[in-house]
Formats: structure tokens, sequence, C-alpha cells
């Protein structure tokens, strides 16, 4: 089968690979459409963190936010979900340890993650092989531009429920790329008055065309009192504003992760009185992503820009972007194509 292969910083195409055969307790998923994300941008420039920690090597093969149809399946599997529409969960415990045990597989030291760590190959192929017990079911509602976005979407909704707002706070979204967008989007569904704070035009415009009247640069940013701040970029300096930001007795999220290490002053975490919460993962909000999406309560499918083949993901992944591209921040990818 066809796949996209990373050998090296800024080193990749797509190669004839072997496909996946399921084993017990397995599925073989016909991928139909994934996302590229800045996870994969940072293997491609070789900057990803677990490249320098030992838990991923090249040759990689990317691509973690997915959907497909279960192709074949392996012993133990019902043979009767061959054809179903799924998309799963990227973190993939050992399933006996302590933190596996209590629900916490997506922090489990010994875990894969699909096309991330441990070796495990990702969906920017023709087919994927994941275990049964990591799918979720994707109802008709939910076409293949949203099925793809559930797993950006599931960190977002955490990130979201993390701030517990309540139907009428104000919230504050740094960086308004693509988990910012959800999660503005999923903040809105619950009633919150949502703002976001982003660097360039064009983004703060597409914030706005989304319906988010306040989309601000920093230095724009009025006075005003957030219950919650949500810190969805890249910048190392932005974890500090987000303490100074939020109100006393808030909370402040931090989601996005920065190249280099980001300070920030514990004074003003306890003289405040705010609490911190870190965000790893999608694997809790995966569910309650599907059934926002499925409601039609979010609607993430206005982020898509674009869709390529597996022969343009290694100029999406430089930087590029395809001709005839929308404003939205994701591009996606049909291994069919």
């Amino acid at each position: 089968m066809r796949a996209f292969v990373l050998t090296g910083p800024g080193q990749g195409k797509v190669e004839e690979v072997a496909p996946p055969v399921a084993g017990a307790g397995q599925v073989v998923i016909d991928v139909e459409r994934v996302g590229v994300c800045g996870t994969d941008v940072e293997f491609f420039s070789g900057e990803m963190q677990y490249l320098h920690e030992g838990h991923a090597a090249y040759p990689i093969r990317l691509g973690h936010e997915w959907c497909g149809s279960i192709a074949s399946v392996g012993e133990g599997v019902d043979p009767a979900l061959v054809g179903t529409r799924t998309t799963g969960d990227t973190m993939l415990g050992c399933g006996s340890c302590d933190r596996c045990l209590r629900g916490r597989h997506h922090v489990c030291r010994d875990r894969y993650e699909v096309g991330i760590r441990g070796g495990w190959a990702g969906a920017l192929a023709e087919q994927l092989l994941m275990p049964a017990t990591a799918l979720r079911a994707l109802p008709d509602a939910v076409d293949l531009t949203a099925g793809a976005m559930v797993e950006p979407g599931g960190n977002a909704l955490r990130a979201v429920r993390a701030a517990q707002l309540a139907p009428g706070d104000r919230v504050l979204v740094l960086g308004p790329g693509t988990i910012g967008l959800l999660a503005a989007l999923f903040g809105r569904a619950a009633g919150a008055e949502v703002w976001l704070m982003g660097e360039t035009a064009q983004s703060l415009e597409f914030a706005r065309s989304l319906g988010f009247s306040h989309a601000h640069r920093r230095d724009e940013l009025p006075p005003t009192e957030f219950n919650a701040v949500v810190d969805c970029s890249n910048a190392a300096e932005l974890p500090a504003l987000a303490l100074e930001l939020v109100e006393p007795g808030g909370r402040v999220v931090y989601i996005g992760l920065a190249g280099r290490p980001s300070l920030i002053d514990t004074r003003a975490l306890a003289l405040k009185d705010l609490t911190a919460v870190g965000i790893l993962s999608a694997s809790p909000g995966l569910d309650g992503a599907i059934e926002q999406y499925a409601s039609k309560a979010v609607d993430p499918r206005p982020l898509v820009a674009a869709t390529v083949g597996l022969e343009e993901v290694a100029d999406v992944l430089a930087g590029g972007r395809p001709a005839g591209s929308g404003p939205g921040p994701k591009i996606h990818v049909d291994p069919r194509l």
C-alpha cells in the first residue's frame, strides 16, 4: 500500500509499504481522511521533543487525526464490524498498569501514540492498524471532514471542560489555530462569552468570520475581566500572560506547547488563588466531541482549508498552502487521491 514515510528532518515521501494485518483484538482501517497537525510539522522539522527523548525515531509514519471504515478484523473481534465508520484514540496504553486501570491510559508510561510515539504507524497511508478497543463509531451525522476533526476536537473539549465555564462566563483563548478555534467553538456552545487573542490579521479575521467578534492582537486587547484563560498557543511567553489576564479565583488551562521552556511566576498563581490545569490528549474528550459534532452544537468543518493527496503531504508539512485553499488553519489528506 501507499504511505507517507518521514525518514529525517525535511525528508519524506510516499512509499510502497506492506499493508497491515489484524492480529488478535485488532482491526485494519481503510483510511478516508487524515488531518495534518502541528505535531506532524515538528517531526518534519526535527524539533519534536519525543525525538530527543527517545520516544520516537526516524523513519516514522505520521497521522493521528483520522477517520475511515473497518476493512478487516482479527481474532476476537466481531466480524460484523467490517464496514463500520470509525475514528480512534491516539493514546494506546498497556492496559495493565495503575494508570491504565484507573482510566488514565493516555498517560501510561509505556503507551504508544498512533503516528507519534513508540513506532506505531500512523494514518497517512491507505490503511491503518488499530486495537479494536481504541475505536469510536461515527454516526452518519458526522461526515468525513468532521470525523477527522474528532481527535483535535477531543483535546479542545477537554480544555474547555477544565476551564469549568458557566453560562455567561468570559473566557480568553490564546492562539486562534485549530485547537484554539475548536476551544472557542466548544466554549460558545457551553454558553460562555469567548474572546480570542492572536498575532496575524488573517487568523483574527477568520475567527471573526466564525462569529467571534472579540478577536484581537495582544496590543489591542482592551482591559477585560476573564473568568478563565485557555492557552492554545506555541508562544513561550504566553503562559505567564495567562496568569496576568485571568481574574483572581479563576482557571488557566494550558494545552499549547512551546518550542522552548515556558516560565511562570508561581507567586501569581498562589496570590490570585488560581487553578492551573494541563491537558494532554483527546482521550477523555472523544465521545463528547462526536456527540457535539453529531448534534451540530459545534461544526468544525469550516476550519478545514483544503483536502490533498499523499503526494502533497511533504509540501504541507514544509508550510505550503495548496492552491485554492480556504482561510481555515487545517489541511486534510485523502490517502485515496
